[in-house]
């Protein structure tokens, strides 16, 4: 085994390589850009070395970088974790090159299975079933729509050079296809360097099945079984759990088998994945859709059902190790894992970012995670913050003790999608295992839809008449709020606006600890609040409800039950500014991020649902449009530009406007 190890990532999966690095005595070394100073994963390894600014081509993505932290610090082998140049062939190559024991397969595997035109073509020699489709390289945009219509609509667009959902496009008819291929292309073009495009059959209800294997340097292969990701959003990732429930025995056995031969076809060493797609109507079937020459973000399922730190079969098998595996591999249980993301699910999962007031993870179950509170989440990195993993002796249970765990979770002062989540995973269809992976973008806006609790406002205008209340032992009655008076107290009285909900007039009067509050039009009702720290207690008609709370400026956060409110008074000129905006004006940027491509210019006539700008952030592209008819004026983005969430990027005067 080594001595030191360089963990070359960041994140969840940095502290996740670095725990096991500690409970096996081995020295861990960390490298971090300057966005990442104060990160969990600088802290938690022994040694952390400062490797270039935020942008990651700067840092984690700079070769040399890594290769002078590696030789400075001692270390004798590098973890790439999973992302960044985890499945990078010339990163390989350097290591090798360095005399640096890499934690990962040989360069020419990750070549061979990086490329997906030749996996594809790999594994078919090997008598891997491959769903059809385009097998040349290098297509011109003119060769890729031929190729289109001999495979057939509705088609799958994907990058030759990558993975994770990124500038993939399902085309399903041919008006939409020279769209498809130019943003693909943008796309993987900025995600891998590289914007070489496949064309593949889409299958329909398709369910995502991918099978861990281990293979050793000395020729021994084997698989733990498979794990669903069927439950997806824009092609990622966001519930994973193993066993699945769609295969039998036999099935799973036939997957492992052709999984098996397809890293031998290759000489892999270390922990893969072959990812499989599978028709729901037709579960018999199976085709072979890539190899990720990596550790996955999902691993934890696996490691829960089957015993197995993979980490540690890739660092024994990495220190040449033979089979550093059980020798009878054996499944045992249920495991499900949920990704929380930086994201706002009822806004087609755009990222959002913030500094983390209040945080709180929940015991009892395994979690992942890369934030602390107090920590920022910029624009420079996946929005991925932790993962969540829980057990059960059956799936029911690993569900149910999952809600539980998600239940307790506390994120506040940014946008994620914990409440989702729960949505998600309490829906009868994905209780029963009917998955497939478009379910969650027909579906999303059944769990987007909640309605805003009447306890959470009151909560807010709880805390708020906490805040006016004078402290000390001698109170002036007449600095009570709603003042000291003969008759009864008066209302004290706020417009509240909650992201995504209309604004409601909350009037409450009384002391906090013992007052009556008014939401909307509903009737009054008694209420009491107290604070400690950060715990506010609510009592509402009777019923009392814990939430955690945090004020960041002029808004208040509200978490309780996996759900969070960012609340703020609304103010009379607000309100109107907002009533006004909804007839054209201003076009804002949804997120924090960087303008990629601006397709109109000063004084252009544009038409409503017309493609302005197109605005990325941790590696999503998000287009603005026209909202109405008019012409562009104030034309602000400009392509490379970084611009923060709700910059003014253009404004479109509308036609009537012009006519008037």
């Amino acid at each position: 085994m080594f001595d030191t190890v360089l963990v070359a990532n960041r994140g969840e999966i940095a502290v996740r390589v670095i725990r096991t690095l500690r409970r096996l005595g081995v020295r861990s070394v960390a490298v971090y850009s300057d966005a990442d100073a104060g990160a969990p994963h600088v802290a938690a390894a022994d040694i952390a070395v400062r490797i270039g600014p935020a942008p990651a081509a700067q840092s984690y993505l700079s070769i040399p970088a890594v290769i002078d932290a590696t030789r400075a610090t001692g270390a004798q082998a590098i973890h790439p974790g999973y992302g960044f140049l985890s499945e990078n062939t010339a990163f390989a190559a350097a290591c090798a090159d360095a005399g640096i024991a890499f934690v990962g397969p040989p360069a020419s595997a990750i070549e061979a299975m990086g490329d997906k035109i030749r996996a594809k073509q790999t594994v078919a020699k090997a008598g891997v079933p491959v769903v059809p489709g385009s097998d040349g390289a290098g297509l011109s945009d003119e060769e890729l729509a031929a190729a289109v219509e001999q495979v057939g609509y509705p088609v799958l667009l994907k990058p030759s050079a990558g993975g994770g959902g990124k500038g993939m496009r399902e085309v399903h008819r041919p008006a939409d296809l020279a769209d498809a291929i130019a943003s693909a292309r943008r796309e993987a073009r900025a995600s891998f360097g590289d914007d070489t495009l496949l064309v593949e059959r889409l299958i329909t209800t398709p369910r995502h099945i991918e099978i861990q294997v281990l293979a050793d340097a000395h020729g021994n292969v084997v698989h733990l079984g498979e794990r669903e990701c069927s439950l997806q959003r824009r092609h990622q990732k966001i519930v994973e759990e193993a066993p699945s429930a769609l295969l039998t025995p036999a099935q799973r056995e036939r997957m492992g088998a052709a999984a098996v031969e397809a890293a031998r076809a290759v000489g892999y060493t270390g922990a893969g994945t072959v990812e499989f797609i599978v028709g729901g109507d037709r579960p018999e079937e199976f085709f072979f859709m890539e190899m990720n020459t990596r550790l996955q973000v999902e691993h934890p399922v696996t490691e829960e059902v089957y015993g197995v730190d993979l980490v540690e079969s890739q660092l024994r098998i990495a220190a040449g190790e033979e089979q550093p595996w059980p020798r009878r591999i054996r499944a045992s249980g249920h495991a499900i894992e949920v990704r929380i993301y930086a994201e706002d699910p009822s806004a087609g999962f755009l990222p959002t970012g913030g500094r983390i007031l209040a945080l709180r993870e929940p015991a009892d179950v395994r979690v992942d995670s890369g934030v602390a509170a107090g920590g920022v989440v910029g624009s420079d990195y996946d929005p991925m913050l932790a993962k969540v993993i829980a057990w059960g002796q059956n799936r029911d249970d690993a569900l149910r003790r999952l809600d539980g765990a998600l239940r307790d979770t506390v994120l506040l002062g940014l946008g994620t999608n914990v409440g989702f989540l729960r949505a998600l995973l309490a829906d009868p269809d994905v209780r029963a295992a009917r998955l497939d992976t478009g379910l969650v973008g027909r579906r999303v806006d059944d769990w987007t839809a909640a309605e805003l609790p009447d306890d959470v406002l009151t909560a807010a205008a709880g805390h708020a008449l906490l805040a006016l209340e004078p402290a000390g032992p001698v109170v002036d009655p007449f600095d009570v709020p709603g003042g000291w008076r003969i008759g009864e107290p008066a209302w004290t009285t706020w417009r509240m606006l909650v992201a995504g909900h209309e604004p409601v007039v909350v009037r409450i009067r009384g002391r906090a600890a013992r007052a009556e509050v008014a939401v909307g039009d509903a009737p009054a009702v008694p209420v009491s609040v107290r604070r400690a720290g950060d715990a506010l207690t609510v009592t509402l008609d009777g019923v009392t409800r814990h939430c955690v709370c945090a004020q960041d400026g002029e808004t208040l956060w509200l978490g309780r039950d996996g759900h969070a409110w960012a609340i703020r008074e609304q103010e009379p000129l607000d309100a109107a500014r907002s009533t006004a905006d909804g007839a054209g004006g201003p076009v804002l940027s949804p997120m924090p991020g960087t303008v990629t491509v601006v397709e109109v210019t000063e004084g252009q006539q544009v038409t409503a649902g017309d493609r302005l700008v197109v605005v990325e952030a941790m590696k999503m592209e998000h287009v603005l449009t026209a909202p109405v008819d008019g012409v562009v004026r104030e034309l602000r983005a400009r392509a490379g530009a970084t611009v923060a969430k709700d910059a003014v990027l253009a404004v479109v005067e509308p036609v009537e406007n012009q006519e008037s």
